[in-house]
């Protein structure tokens, strides 16, 4: 698993890499960013910087953003995993507890007698 797993990072952050790497070279112009649709041409709100500097940055901010949205739609699934951790630490301190022979609920139970 674990070689398929670096063949296929190879496969694709390569060629990505690659490509960020032309877009970057391709791409160093600079411009400007307006952050105010209604006048663009006011220069507080705006950014001038070479293209490939926005390109990058947006790939940042993407991976960021997916990976926030992934760890918060995958919480309840660590809840419960959390919640199974718990109960199988507790049934394994229980089963060590019957094996060693002082069971925790019988010790007030009469024996049964024929």
């Amino acid at each position: 698993m674990t070689r398929f797993k670096k063949i296929v990072n190879l496969l694709v952050f390569v060629p990505l890499g690659i490509l960020l790497i032309v877009l970057s070279v391709a791409n160093r112009q600079s411009v400007t960013l307006a952050l105010n649709p209604f006048r663009p041409q006011d220069g507080v709100l705006s950014l001038t910087a070479p293209f490939f500097l926005f390109l990058i940055l947006a790939l940042i901010l993407g991976m960021v953003i997916g990976s926030a949205v992934t760890w918060w739609t995958q919480g309840r699934y660590r809840k419960q995993a959390r919640i199974e951790a718990r109960e199988a630490v507790r049934w394994q301190g229980e089963a060590d507890r019957q094996k060693n022979g002082s069971p925790a609920g019988t010790a007030n139970v009469p024996a049964i007698r024929p």
